[in-house]
């Protein structure tokens, strides 16, 4: 089996909808995939989302299945400097490095900063619903791995988010989703592909082949937009909060 993890194009927040830039990233997305075989699409309802896979929906005259859990990750936690509220997946680096908790896939919602939240209920709801559609094509999870219950080769594309993304990535492969929202940057429309492993008959883990792929982008002549990311120095005039 392979999942297609997608995140939408360069998004407008205020209309939940894309900007004439996502727009085109959009449609350059539409002409990498229309060639791929891709079998079922499942799809964030934000609007964001929903425009960018509509394009490829559109080129492969394909219909997707709309999961609530693929929504942004919303866990709003309280700022324990500010005392506002903020998203619990964008942390300053001097402040969530000095908790080893946050390195730690058993403990990173621990910290009473997430402790303080829904944090915790949100990612099972978001790990309960990712394996329930793995369940419905054929893999099972048990403990860290899952069961090879009907294996095949199928391919699954999800048009979703960076944070729920993230979430996804660190149920599949055993890791802080603190790590993953702070260490790694999916662009906007960009592909990040995992497939089974099955080295042993009837187990099976996922391993990602891709992470974050923009080809199509440059391919287009379109460069990534800046979302996901922060000031490469200080003394620029790139964002910063």
């Amino acid at each position: 089996m392979k999942l297609m993890i997608i995140r939408h194009g360069d998004p407008d927040y205020e209309l939940d909808s894309l900007t004439e830039k996502g727009r085109r990233e959009a449609g350059l997305l539409s002409k990498r995939l229309v060639n791929e075989q891709i079998d079922h699409y499942y799809l964030s309802p934000l609007g964001r989302a929903l425009a960018t896979a509509e394009y490829t929906l559109k080129a492969k005259n394909a219909e997707g299945e709309i999961c609530p859990w693929l929504r942004e990750f919303h866990a709003p936690v309280t700022d324990e400097n500010t005392g506002l509220e903020r998203i619990p997946w964008d942390l300053l680096p001097a402040d969530w490095t000095a908790k080893e908790e946050y390195y730690r896939r058993d403990l990173w919602h621990t910290v009473p900063l997430m402790a303080k939240g829904n944090v915790i209920d949100e990612a099972k709801r978001v790990y309960d619903g990712i394996d329930a559609i793995l369940a419905r094509h054929g893999y099972e999870r048990e403990g860290s791995i899952y069961r090879a219950v009907k294996p095949n080769r199928e391919v699954i594309a999800l048009f979703c988010h960076f944070g729920v993304e993230c979430v996804m990535l660190s149920h599949l492969l055993g890791i802080s989703p603190v790590v993953l929202w702070h260490g790694l940057c999916a662009a906007p429309t960009s592909v990040t592909v995992l497939t089974t492993e099955e080295r042993r008959e009837g187990t099976a883990y996922f391993r990602m082949n891709t992470f974050g792929d923009t080809g199509h982008l440059y391919a287009g002549g379109e460069p990534p937009a800046f979302a996901a990311r922060f000031c490469e120095t200080f003394d620029s005039d790139e964002r910063h909060d």
